[in-house]
């Protein structure tokens, strides 16, 4: 099989030592020089051609392309255009599979035309930022490894489709199992019923092998995933200013399985964001609508959770602040994709295909790349501000919130709930009331079961609901049973106190 060709581009002069370091690293790697042959400008041999023709040419019979970029933009010609910025563009002209490294962090000094440059690169390619030779090969080795195994090229078991070497289907919840199976019968027609036996599920689902479990069934319906994975949570904080501070207001870290992490931290974002509430024109059920949509905040976290790498110590982080939501992942863009592909429907590449199966088919996640492109719609249809990705260290996805004033959606009277950020609180009754107590009054109509309050409210997690909804509630007197006397009677409704009743009043009048 012919060697890949990877045209390694870069200011010479400035990166002369990298240059040789790493024309020496593809020839004596024992893998890479087995599938890679770096071209360098300064190896070619004489050519009677002019030196542009000469380096375009080669960026256009090569497969690969690796961008260094610094301090300098170097040589430009009569249109003011460095090689390696014609080398950049001739490489997307002709759809190479690239690679960027960035040397030095975003505070270094630079060029003028520099710095476009690397807004450039930034907007429309996944990159990394490195300060040694170790730090670039390293990233190299980890880029072109991953390449390799996307193109089939090499076979290297990843560690969601590994098998563990201690785990035990009792370590499996078998509830869990049963849920999951309901849900996917329901969303996707998935064609095994609840009940079947937990090995026939996970050998369809291809988690089993003999007696061996994937790494993915324990993320996905493990009794306690951390203690096989200790790192793999989600950490979700609130901070009312505008960087990371102390005192933290607000903060969770959320262990479980993946489907439980993902619903407290979409519940976690939703009970911290501002939120308009409709009229009942058309139905018992108040429309609702959040600052962000929820649809937003729930593919950011999924796309988190479902594609980050669970070999690194670090964890799913989500931050809200008051200008904008975090999400990091540690994990990177695959070598498909780009940024500019991220902002329309594109084919799916999961990073974890395994646990991205049982995702799909609990209507988690789509098979089409259709995720990041829906952010982009309707972060836009809801009148926010382009949502942007950050990779200096992993994976970013960062989405504004709109100013102070919350669209309402109807002219008509009604009720708003705003979020702990805007600090708004009027009246003995509402300055009293918890934010997610708000949200309860303004939504609950007469009377209503638990699941359909926490329905209108578009959470997910019931617990959390319970925890931070309901419970404060009924325990602050601004909620009452309909039968108090036996809680878990089947038929247990719920409706605002005469102090509820004097709330949602309150809350009705602001406007």
């Amino acid at each position: 099989m012919p060697k890949l060709k990877i045209f390694i581009s870069s200011v010479q002069k400035e990166f002369a030592e990298e240059r040789k370091q790493l024309s020496l690293h593809f020839k004596t790697d024992a893998l890479l020089s087995q599938f890679f042959e770096a071209i360098l400008f300064e190896e070619l041999p004489a050519a009677t051609q002019s030196p542009d023709k000469v380096y375009l040419k080669e960026v256009e019979q090569s497969q690969v392309y690796l961008l260094l970029v610094g301090k300098e933009y170097g040589y430009e010609n009569a249109n003011g255009i460095s090689p390696t910025e014609l080398e950049y563009e001739h490489a997307k002209a002709h759809h190479l599979d690239s690679l960027a490294f960035i040397k030095g962090s975003s505070n270094v000094e630079r060029h003028e035309k520099e710095i476009l440059f690397i807004r450039k690169v930034q907007n429309e390619l996944s990159y990394k930022r490195f300060d040694s030779m170790q730090e670039l090969i390293s990233g190299i080795n980890s880029a072109l490894v991953t390449l390799l195994k996307h193109k089939g090229l090499v076979q290297l078991t990843s560690f969601d489709e590994s098998l563990h070497p201690t785990a035990q289907l009792s370590d499996i919840d078998p509830t869990k199992i049963n849920n999951f199976l309901g849900l996917a019968n329901f969303k996707r027609g998935f064609p095994l019923k609840q009940g079947t036996a937990i090995e026939k599920v996970l050998t369809h689902l291809h988690l089993l092998s003999g007696n061996k479990i994937c790494n993915s069934a324990l993320l996905a319906f493990g009794k306690d995933p951390q203690q096989f994975f200790p790192m793999a949570t989600t950490k979700c904080a609130h901070f009312h200013g505008y960087i990371v501070e102390k005192p933290i207001p607000d903060h969770k870290v959320f262990h479980g399985d993946v489907f439980e992490q993902v619903d407290q931290a979409v519940d976690f974002v939703l009970s911290k964001i501002s939120v308009s509430v409709g009229t009942r024109e058309f139905s018992t059920k108040a429309p609702i609508k959040y600052e962000i949509p929820k649809a937003v905040v729930s593919e950011a976290i999924v796309n988190a959770v479902a594609h980050r790498d669970y070999t690194s110590n670090g964890s799913v982080q989500v931050m809200l602040f008051a200008d904008r939501l975090e999400i990091f992942n540690p994990g990177k863009l695959t070598p498909e994709l780009s940024l500019v592909k991220l902002k329309e429907d594109h084919s799916s590449y999961p990073t974890n295909l395994r646990l991205a199966e049982p995702m799909y088919q609990a209507g988690y996640i789509e098979r089409f790349g259709t995720g990041t492109g829906e952010i982009y719609r309707l972060s836009a249809e809801a009148g926010l501000k382009e949502p942007t990705f950050d990779f200096e260290e992993g994976f970013k996805l960062i989405i504004w919130r709109p100013g102070a004033v919350v669209e309402q959606l109807s002219t008509s009277v009604t009720g708003q709930a705003t979020g702990q950020a805007t600090g708004q609180a009027t009246g003995q009754a509402t300055g009293q009331a918890t934010e997610a107590i708000k949200r309860i009054a303004l939504v609950l109509y007469e009377e209503m079961k638990s699941a359909e309050i926490q329905e209108v409210l578009q959470l997910k997690h019931r617990e959390h609901f319970r925890e931070n909804y309901l419970d404060p509630a009924l325990n602050e007197g601004y909620v009452e049973m309909t039968f108090p006397d036996t809680p878990k009677h089947p038929n247990q409704k719920y409706r605002l106190t005469a102090k509820g009743q004097e709330l949602k009043k309150q809350l009705e009048n602001r406007i």
